[in-house]
């Protein structure tokens, strides 16, 4: 019972740790762009997209499709980086072991 009581307090180390990591992250951001920087996108290490913009050259209403693949392109690049970020400092966190725990993130 005693090796039961160890592994909870690690366990319980290590959410401590993963919940200051996540809070961490939250705070960090990446940026992204499309189209040689005409739309730039930020996320947080959330996943939360916090800013988004647009060049005034692009702008134009007869290509309003271009316009909206250059921002899913951006958004899409910055989200894909962010959770690059959150996957390098979890593996850092987890020493590499390859430990994927659902809903974590």
């Amino acid at each position: 019972m005693k090796g039961f009581g160890n592994m909870m307090k690690q366990f319980k180390k290590a959410q401590e740790k993963i919940n200051q990591v996540q809070e961490e992250l939250g705070k960090r951001t990446v940026e992204a762009s499309a189209g040689g920087s005409m739309v730039t996108a930020i996320v947080n290490g959330k996943q939360e997209l916090l800013s988004l913009t647009i060049d005034k050259e692009v702008v134009n209403p007869e290509e309003v499709e271009m316009l909206q693949d250059l921002v899913v392109a951006a958004v899409n690049q910055a989200i894909k980086k962010s959770q690059e970020m959150v996957n390098e400092e979890m593996s850092k966190l987890t020493g590499g072991l390859g430990l994927n725990i659902p809903g974590l993130f």
